[in-house]
């Protein structure tokens, strides 16, 4: 067990110490004190569960999960229907939690361990915590943060209270792979869902299960209902020996630190400062992932009961990203299920119904989070009775970014879905629901980005983030839809982006094979690709029925097409590695940028592409941006209307954000607190950091007399954000 006090090296909240001022001509505080309390916010983040998946909002598919409780809510109050998300997790996380697109953040793919501080959201970014402590709030955080750090970050896995989290219970990064080696009881790839099936799977129904303490708990499946003793085991955070009793000398095999996606988990924890690297044989890091996210949250918002401090609770669920990993039964409705042990975590087909059941055990959990915490009883049927007015807080349930092809529900686009720019990678549900809402049960029509949280949950605590954040906010308002039913759009456009991270020397992650016909270089690592069924081509690889380079591997998409045409095997469609999009009511233009390899002259290259296309939300099935539906010149009438203006909007918005050097913190001006906060990093840490600069577009991963040098060089230098587009 590792303890430590985090690195106040530069947190953003000193920019807010002085609120009272900001935007102020005289001396009084712009929040006035609130006649009644301000609400309790609620925020529950879904992973990969997009719009597609939702009956509530009139989707689904043949095979929708099961989220009774999610619909109670939705019921209960709005939701709104046409919400755009980033493309992936990290870059949605942002914009959620500071207000702003990718290209201020610079935060632009999901973080993983290669990326620099540039390509994780800055320290001296405004985060919504920040923003709500001006106003007296508690702020914590349970599950998957994915914002910044542990790498390549001098606040190291101390990132959330950096970012201005009071508490902290979760987890930095993505999940680990499946062990399918069950923790050392076997070779790898022999079990792959992580534990010992039943004997129908070529397992067993009873045996011995091991503890880090080394005790032992004989364990057994005794009727059709209960789990297999392995999965029994692996949740309650053992390892189970097959067909053994406790009496047996344990095996030495076993090996207790070893990561299992969803059931062992590098668990960290912050309180009052300090951060504890929770290790993997704590029985408090072993356990359903999902489950343990709901617990940290009902003890923390327990013991905020009699306070009259409000308080945000950020319930950000791990499920359910990749990597597809069976549930307990006990968290699943149990109609139309089998044996929890029944399927192949490794089969495409079956984990479209892993999926199903992982988001379905993230619902149970979550009404578990609400009746345990006051905010919702059960009704005599199990159902759940939620009456917003009966509490002061206000509940928002939405997603990260669109579903993962393998999962996307018809008629939705499994061939355009998470990390691209289209509908079905970046349509999300939305949900809010609390004594705000005049009319619940409606369904709000109008665009929505996630970068609308940011100022709704100042709205709710009094605060303007527009005039008290010293940064361009790309929010629009959205608490003037809970209170007035005809209430008409406040977006006259939506926008959305991700891209490639920043690497040291220009480095990017390999490539990665997805469906054998489309290579993507977001995962960010052999694991994460092969967890979302993909074939690694990156350095390493390992592979005797492709074109073989030595196992040295590729180092880019259109590498691998080179490789593949001068071994006369059919070229994969390459993924942009750099995607974008802007829509008005009826028209939307896609931008992509990706990799190129050319035969005829052997080269590779970028190129960028643009399409066009009228789409809508209709239910059961919307007009989508898919393949073939793009349109082409020349255009109707009003359809080059939305095009001219688009384009033109698009142009606006990217150059509001002028490139500024020097400016580490990004408040427009290049200064002698530049300078300082420079010195103070270079001399403590040196290494990647928000005041490492590019020369000639190139970061070399450290903070030095280089940097140190652009700072001088640009001295007084000021770059004032654009005008406001939304």
């Amino acid at each position: 067990m590792t303890r430590g006090k985090i690195l106040a090296w530069s947190l953003a909240s000193t920019a807010l110490l002085g609120l009272a001022a900001c935007g102020s001509d005289d001396s009084d505080s712009p929040i006035d004190p609130p006649e009644v309390r301000a609400p309790n916010i609620l925020l529950v983040i879904m992973d990969d569960v997009g719009i597609d998946q939702m009956t509530s909002f009139g989707y689904g598919g043949a095979t929708p999960p099961l989220v009774p409780n999610m619909d109670a809510v939705a019921e209960a109050g709005l939701r709104f229907h046409n919400t755009w998300a980033m493309p992936v997790c990290s870059p949605a996380r942002a914009a959620m939690f500071a207000g702003r697109y990718p290209f201020r953040t610079g935060l632009s793919q999901p973080i993983g361990p290669d990326d620099l501080a540039n390509s994780q959201l800055s320290p001296y970014e405004v985060t919504i915590p920040q923003v709500l402590k001006a106003a007296g709030y508690e702020s914590a955080m349970f599950g998957k943060f994915h914002l910044a750090g542990p790498d390549h970050n001098q606040a190291g896995n101390g990132t959330p209270a950096a970012l201005g989290w009071d508490y902290f219970h979760g987890w930095i990064g993505l999940p680990e792979a499946i062990d399918t080696t069950a923790g050392g009881l076997a070779d790898k790839g022999t079990y792959s869902c992580g534990f010992v099936p039943g004997y129908a799977q070529g397992g067993s129904e009873l045996g011995a299960c091991y503890y880090a303490d080394n005790t032992c708990q004989p364990m057994q499946r005794t009727s059709p209902e209960q789990d297999a003793p392995g999965l029994q085991c692996v949740e309650s955070g053992g390892l189970f020996v097959p067909d053994q009793s406790c009496s047996a000398p344990r095996p030495t095999s076993l090996n207790f630190t070893i990561d299992n996606a969803y059931y062992v988990s590098p668990l960290v924890i912050i309180e009052d400062g300090q951060v504890e690297a929770v290790p993997l044989d704590d029985p408090r890091a072993r356990g359903y992932r999902t489950r343990i996210e709901a617990d940290a949250a009902i003890e923390w918002i327990n013991a905020r009961k009699g306070s009259d401090t409000p308080w945000m609770a950020s319930l950000t669920f791990t499920s359910a990203h990749t990597p597809l990993q069976t549930p307990p039964s006990s968290l699943l409705s149990g109609v139309g299920h089998g044996h929890t042990d029944e399927l192949d975590c490794s089969n495409i087909v079956q984990g479209r119904v892993l999926q199903n059941r992982m988001t379905e055990a993230m619902d149970t959990e979550f009404g578990r989070v609400l009746v345990e915490t006051g905010l919702a009883t059960r009704n005599d049927d199990g159902t759940l009775n939620y009456h917003p007015e009966a509490s002061n807080t206000v509940i928002v349930v939405i997603t990260d970014n669109g579903t993962l092809a393998y999962s996307v529900k018809q008629p939705f686009d499994a061939d355009r879905a998470k990390g691209t720019a289209y509908q079905t990678g970046v349509w999300v549900p939305l949900i809010i629901a609390g004594p705000q809402v005049e009319q619940p049960g409606r369904s709000v029509p109008h665009m929505v980005n996630q970068v609308d949280l940011f100022q709704f949950f100042g709205e709710l605590a009094g605060i303007d983030v527009h005039q008290v954040v010293p940064r361009r906010v790309d929010s629009a308002p959205l608490l003037p839809y809970l209170t007035n039913p005809e209430q008409a759009s406040l977006r006259s456009i939506n926008f959305t982006m991700n891209g490639l991270g920043i690497q040291a020397n220009g480095a990017a992650y390999g490539p990665c094979i997805m469906a054998e016909t489309t290579c993507s270089q977001i995962p960010t690592s052999k694991s994460v690709c092969e967890d979302n069924q993909g074939v690694w081509w990156g350095p390493g690889y390992d592979h005797s029925t492709v074109v073989d380079n030595g196992g040295v591997g590729y180092f880019s998409c259109g590498e691998v097409n080179q490789a593949l045409y001068l071994d006369k095997q059919p070229m994969v469609e390459i993924q942009a590695e750099k995607s974008l999009a802007i829509r008005d009511v009826d028209y939307k233009i896609v931008r992509n940028t990706a990799q190129h390899y050319d035969p005829e002259t052997n080269t590779i290259g970028l190129i960028e592409t643009e399409e066009f296309y009228r789409i809508n939300q209709d239910v059961p099935n919307p007009l989508l941006d898919s393949a073939g539906l793009e349109l082409t010149p020349p255009f109707a009438p009003d359809a080059q209307r939305a095009y001219d203006n688009l384009l033109a909007k698009l142009d606006t918005l990217l150059s509001s954000e002028p490139e500024c050097p020097g400016d580490g913190n990004r408040d427009g001006v290049v200064d002698a607190q530049d300078l300082a906060n420079w010195s103070r990093i270079a001399q403590d840490w040196g290494k990647s950091s928000v005041y490492d600069f590019p020369v000639n577009g190139i970061y070399d991963g450290l903070t030095n007399h280089v940097d140190g040098a652009i700072i001088q060089q640009n001295m007084g230098l000021r770059c004032p954000p654009g005008p406001r587009v939304y």
